[in-house]
């Protein structure tokens, strides 16, 4: 039994929609924005899984993934398949000069840890990592658009 948890975070970048989406896109490139995530590998059987691995002080968790939804400049949605229970989408919004882009993660925490931990505390602490991997995403973003 998992509780499960959703966050939604967004930014504006200041670049052309075409330019977020084939950043975005590039899933092994992540961990350049992603401070938890150490590592993403597309399977070369299957480019519609990868696996992940998240990693901070003290601790690590990996899952595999599958892309459910994937339409060019609008929307990246996965599922976790094994692993750490997760689910969400990455959406793109164009603004002519720039783009919107929207994160939305979910997931699940084990009954018994969800007991243990306060979940607002949690809650806090993963969308304001999120927000912060957004706006490292925005800086990343100008530097390759020059």
């Amino acid at each position: 039994m998992s509780d499960w948890l959703e966050h939604s975070v967004q930014v504006e970048v200041e670049v052309p929609i075409e330019l977020a989406w084939e950043l975005w896109s590039d899933l092994e490139q992540m961990p350049r924005w992603m401070k938890w995530i150490d590592s993403v590998e597309v399977l070369k059987e299957d480019p519609d899984l990868s696996r992940w691995k998240l990693a901070s002080t003290g601790f690590e968790f990996s899952w595999l993934s599958r892309i459910m939804k994937l339409v060019p400049h609008q929307i990246i949605q996965w599922e976790s398949v094994d692993g750490l229970p997760n689910r969400g989408a990455v959406r793109f919004y164009d603004r002519k000069d720039s783009s919107i882009v929207k994160l939305t993660i979910a997931y699940g925490i084990p009954g018994i840890l969800g007991q243990l931990m306060d979940n607002l505390f949690l809650g806090n602490l993963v969308e304001s990592t999120i927000q912060e991997d957004l706006e490292r995403f925005r800086d990343y973003a100008l530097k390759v658009k020059g």
